[in-house]
């Protein structure tokens, strides 16, 4: 039987990386500029406003949760919505304009932004109002694809990749259920 290593594993060259990133990030917060540490990835957005790339972000945790996986790969998911817009100013206008649907709602119900909602199941009940829209399916429908395709996120999931180059599933993880007790 063999051993899957779940943990997240984060070499020195990715935390550097990632620290170097969040050091002008938090020195801005910090100085009163106006840009919270948690959403300083936002700023870099070209098409769309940096609030509604970080609803989006928000949209995606809260459609698709995973309290294990780290914020990175949301942020990685909703990065190709900010790319397509400069090409479509059509869904530009989709996602401005249902970002700001969505927040009015919460502001209506709420009195708060749905940013500024704690609850997720409170966030949930917001998203099920407008899961019917053309907004809410093409964020879905698309989170689908850029989420969950990516490589780096496959370990967390226990996935291992395709198995098609190395003999198919029958010959590599057919049989690797590790998940159940011995019997």
């Amino acid at each position: 039987m063999r051993h899957v290593d779940r943990r997240l594993k984060v070499g020195r060259r990715n935390f550097l990386r990632g620290t170097a990133a969040a050091f002008p990030a938090a020195a801005l917060a910090a100085s009163g500029m106006g840009i919270s540490a948690t959403a300083a990835w936002a700023q870099a957005a070209h098409n769309l406003s940096p609030h509604t790339m970080a609803t989006l972000v928000r949209m995606a945790r809260d459609i698709y949760p995973h309290d294990r996986v780290p914020d990175i790969f949301y942020i990685k998911a909703v990065v190709p919505f900010d790319l397509a817009a400069e090409q479509d100013g059509m869904l530009r206008d989709l996602l401005e304009a249902g970002v700001a649907q969505l927040d009015a709602d919460a502001r209506a119900r709420y009195g708060a932004s749905y940013l500024g909602i704690a609850e997720e199941s409170v966030r949930v009940g917001l998203l099920q109002g407008i899961s019917s829209s053309p907004f809410f399916e093409k964020i879905r429908s698309d989170l689908i694809v850029t989420f969950y395709n990516q490589h780096e996120l496959w370990p967390l999931f226990g996935y291992e990749g395709s198995s098609f180059e190395y003999g198919g599933y029958l010959h590599r993880g057919f049989n690797d259920i590790d998940w159940l007790p011995n019997s």
